[in-house]
């Protein structure tokens, strides 16, 4: 069900700013996808003169997508490729504290887990310096430089000798994960590598999870994540904590609120202040509004223990960072539509917006005399960096070869829905023509809680070069709109948020801009559940698309890894009949449906199980109305082989052409 912020999101920059391109004639194909270079994870030098950086791309021959690690001058000049790997990736890059090595994760060359690799800043040869068991999720240098301190699961069946892999033994609240697996028994602990050795030490132990560890630039404390009260799987109450660098080493609590103080699927760490006296860090609401609440910063003082809001305001913060003195704190806020840099007073909550304009920011790094860079994008063009010191300023163009297409033009609207003013993107075929009525697409977005910004969309380039309108409504329980925008679906899925699509298609019809009798939808995750609902609601739309979704919640509870998410909004279903009646909504009522269907999924969700489009599609068999079912097999939640990424581009055309465009 849920799509994490930001994650599967690509755009491109153009001529040394984000602006559209449109000088050339070739329109965008579903072929030139696999072109695209997805560049992330940006990290500077400690002196703020060099980022390191990951670049991805499709990988036809072998039919996968592999990165390398990518080195470019803050200042500008020509990015310089330090690993050229064609069937393994390199990710997550860092430098060492004395700015002379670049750490990164890589694949183990027999195993093929993530481990860590070591190679000189400017590149050369490169050596692999752990091998641990089952390898390595998230690790931070220690400020000498002598050390790394990693998470890794321990614990867990092993295989006997005849490699036949042990009986699965649960007894866990929470005992599925995505990417993961069955959570049989193993536990994420914090480990310390000796850099010179190799040797690994584990440091934490017991029946519980350890996230996001970090070292405090004293080397005296490290700080981490975990969980501590209650049934862990059964709360999001997480919590900061630090610990001495030592086995079993002396620990502290920093963060008391009963509720989430930094949920390690953020992917963002606590961070400490430059004279270690201080660690920042996200917070959310209490356990029951799960992902339903703004995520805010809080600042706390280690000594003292004191814990205070930094300049809250009703928007998310993404991956706050210190200033160099300490004054300031940097962070990414989410705004409609929007993700812009933010600059914030320590002191007096100030908030200053670095960045303007039409720009959706995913990630950055600050180092040396505040140098920022923010991994960055726009509606025409896919991730790359940029540096922002007063005035944007392109660090990178992976691709620049998008400078030879005629791409979509993308335009803000908003509409009323039952009172209330709901926003989207209507994104319009290249050679468009106002003075005709189009077929459209809406496409619904993941989450449920997140919303579409100005971010580079392939598949929507390809619909609209296909001649389709491609419209993306932030209904009710988007976010960008603040905490009772996101909460108006709470326990109520696909209620008001499908009246605000429906309403969107009827507005864009009224004006003439879209064909009110050639609509179609569709979505991945909740986008997929979305789906289901608007099509159970009306009959409006004449072809639909759900991936990865769901309609039935009696069926998904205990399936999915959402177990403990349900019980907290939903409560149990023996218990809250009514409630998951209420959300099984298109399951339960699929004879309203005449929507031809197509459904998908992938063969080794965890997230939104195959069961969701198993019992859809057989609904609709059942009924009589046309459907057609496609599994992707061994893949997750998010599809990474390229040719079923293509694969199922090509399905979704071919079907939105075939009810929308008949005869043609």
């Amino acid at each position: 069900m849920l799509h994490h912020k930001k994650l599967f999101l690509v755009a491109a920059l153009v001529a040394g700013s984000f602006q559209t391109a449109v000088a050339a004639n070739r329109l965008f194909q579903i072929e030139d996808f696999h072109n695209i270079q997805d560049v992330s994870a940006p990290a500077l030098s400690p002196d703020g003169s060099k980022v390191v950086y990951s670049v991805s791309s499709n990988n036809l021959k072998i039919d996968a997508a592999t990165s390398d690690i990518w080195l470019v001058p803050y200042k500008g000049g020509k990015p310089k490729n330090l690993t050229k790997t064609k069937k393994k990736s390199e990710w997550d890059p860092r430098f060492s504290p004395d700015g002379r090595h670049i750490v990164f994760l890589g694949e183990d060359k027999k195993d093929g887990s993530s481990q860590l690799f070591l190679m000189k800043a400017k590149g050369g040869s490169v050596k692999q310096i752990s091998h641990v068991d089952g390898g390595i999720n998230e690790y931070d240098w220690s400020p000498d430089g002598k050390h790394i301190v990693f998470t890794a699961f321990v614990g867990g069946g092993k295989p006997n000798e005849a490699g036949t892999p042990a009986p699965i033994v649960i007894d866990r609240f929470q005992f599925k994960e995505d990417w993961v697996g069955y959570l049989a028994g193993a536990r994420r602990h914090i480990h310390i590598l000796d850099v010179a050795s190799g040797k690994a030490t584990q440091i934490t132990f017991g029946e519980q999870d350890h996230w996001l560890p970090m070292w405090s630039p004293d080397g005296k404390w490290i700080a981490y994540v975990s969980k501590d009260r209650g049934d862990a799987d059964r709360n999001m109450d997480s919590d900061v904590f630090i610990m001495k660098p030592e086995k079993d080493g002396e620990k502290k609590r920093i963060s008391t609120f009963k509720g989430t103080d930094v949920d390690p699927y953020w992917v963002s760490p606590p961070e400490w202040s430059p004279d270690s006296k201080k660690l920042l860090w996200l917070a959310s609401g209490e356990s029951k509004w799960i992902y339903y609440a703004p995520w805010q910063i809080m600042i706390g003082d280690i000594e003292s223990g004191e814990v205070r809001p930094l300049a809250h305001i009703d928007r998310c913060f993404y991956v706050p960072k210190w200033s160099k003195d300490g004054t300031s704190v940097y962070a990414l806020v989410e705004l409609d539509r929007t993700t812009p840099m933010a600059k914030i007073d320590v002191a007096s909550g100030e908030i200053t917006y670095l960045s303007e304009g039409d720009i959706f920011g995913l990630s950055f790094d600050v180092a040396g005399d505040d140098h920022v860079v923010v991994q960055q994008a726009d509606d025409n063009t896919p991730f790359e960096l940029v540096a922002v010191d007063g005035k944007d300023r392109v660090l990178t163009r992976h691709n620049a070869w998008l400078d030879d297409y005629k791409l979509a033009t993308t335009k803000e609207f908003d509409f009323e829905s039952d009172g209330h003013e709901i926003g989207g993107l209507i994104v319009y075929p290249p050679d468009y023509d106002s003075s005709k009525a189009y077929p459209a697409i809406f496409r619904l977005h993941g989450g449920p809680v997140y919303q579409f910004s100005h971010e580079f969309m392939y598949d929507w380039q390809i619909y609209a070069a296909e001649g389709y309108i491609v419209v993306g409504i932030n209904p009710r329980g988007s976010s960008g709109q603040g905490f009772d925008f996101s909460k108006a679906i709470y326990a109520d899925w696909g209620n008001v948020d499908s009246r605000d699509i429906i309403a969107g298609a009827h507005y864009l019809a009224d004006k003439g801009i879209v064909d009110i009798d050639r609509l179609g939808t569709g979505g991945w995750s909740y986008g997929g559940m979305l789906t289901n609902y608007v099509i159970a609601t009306d009959t409006l739309f004449k072809a639909a698309v759900s991936g990865a979704g769901t309609a039935n919640m009696f069926g998904t509870y205990g399936d999915d890894q959402y177990s403990r998410e349900y019980e907290l909004e939903l409560g149990t279903p023996w218990e809250n009949f009514d409630a998951y009646k209420r959300v099984s909504f298109p399951f339960l009522n699929a004879d309203r449906i005449t929507t031809p269907t197509l459904y998908q999924c992938a063969g080794l969700d965890y997230n939104v199980p195959c069961i969701g489009a198993e019992q859809m599609y057989q609904a609709l068999r059942s009924t009589g109305v046309e459907t057609r079912f496609v599994i992707y097999p061994d893949q997750h939640h998010g599809i990474v082989i390229p040719s079923y990424l293509e694969d199922r581009m090509r399905r979704n055309l071919a079907w939105y052409d075939k009810h929308l465009k008949p005869g043609e």
